[in-house]
């Protein structure tokens, strides 16, 4: 009988376990809308930058993503934040931005008719304020409207605020809208406007697009052929204000009116 050698088994050996795949690093931008949120409620969102005060309003019309190069893209296209929310729909919607991962993404239609939503609530606060009080003793509320109202026109726009017989705002009335350069001024339906309007005065507004508010002789020729129209019907040319961005000219000031 043969005999048979039995050698012992190996001991077994547990499958290796396969290598785990790296994690993936976060983005920059990962927890940031929190936090954000988080200074914004600490320290109130007056203490907030230009861009990131535009980044809080963005986070609205776009939920996902990093919209911090969109507001500095947009700051930098048009130059202020007044000037974001004043510029027109199709403009604001032509501005892209590269993300950190280099995906190219815009502001789109619904950001854009977002912002100019923003800027014309803006417009009709201060508006509110302008007609709550005296007009020509609040001084400062005027300038403020007119400013946010034309300042970053790319056209030139003549207007008129008609105001009643305790200077109160009556009616902001477009007039005329024009060229980069020019609008058309008829002194004849100025004054006529007034009388529909049972107005006892008003204040001329228009925008120089080329910054500079400084007054030209036709602007010049054309106020005092408004003021002699409104004078033989008893009305008052209070003044004219001419708006740049650089500033507010007002005929009245600069003894013209």
């Amino acid at each position: 009988m043969s005999s048979v050698l039995l050698f012992p088994m190996p001991p077994s050996r547990a499958p290796e376990a396969a290598p785990k795949a790296p994690r993936a690093a976060k983005p920059h931008h990962a927890g940031h809308r929190e936090r954000l949120r988080e200074r914004a409620r600490g320290a109130g969102v007056h203490h907030l930058p230009d861009y990131e005060l535009l980044e809080l309003f963005l986070f609205r019309s776009q939920p996902q993503g990093d919209v911090k190069p969109i507001a500095k893209a947009l700051l930098a296209r048009f130059g202020s934040l007044a000037a974001v929310l004043a510029a027109p729909v199709e403009d604001l919607g032509a501005v892209k931005a590269e993300d950190a991962r280099g995906r190219t993404k815009g502001v789109g239609a619904e950001t854009a008719l977002d912002l100019a939503a923003l800027h014309e609530v803006a417009r009709r606060v201060i508006k509110e304020e302008a007609a709550k009080r005296t007009v020509i003793s609040s001084w400062t509320a005027l300038v403020a409207y007119v400013r946010l109202s034309l300042q970053h026109e790319a056209r030139e726009q003549f207007r008129v605020l008609y105001l009643d017989n305790r200077n109160q705002l009556i009616l902001d009335e477009i007039q005329n809208r024009g060229t980069v350069d020019h609008a058309p001024v008829y002194p004849r339906e100025v004054v006529r406007r007034a009388l529909e309007l049972s107005a006892k005065s008003m204040i001329i507004v228009h925008n120089h697009p080329s910054g500079d508010p400084t007054p030209s002789r036709p602007d010049i020729h054309m106020t005092r052929q408004i003021v002699e129209a409104a004078r033989a019907l008893d009305l008052s040319v209070h003044d004219h204000l001419i708006v740049g961005r650089d500033g507010v000219a007002s005929f009245k000031q600069l003894g013209l009116l």
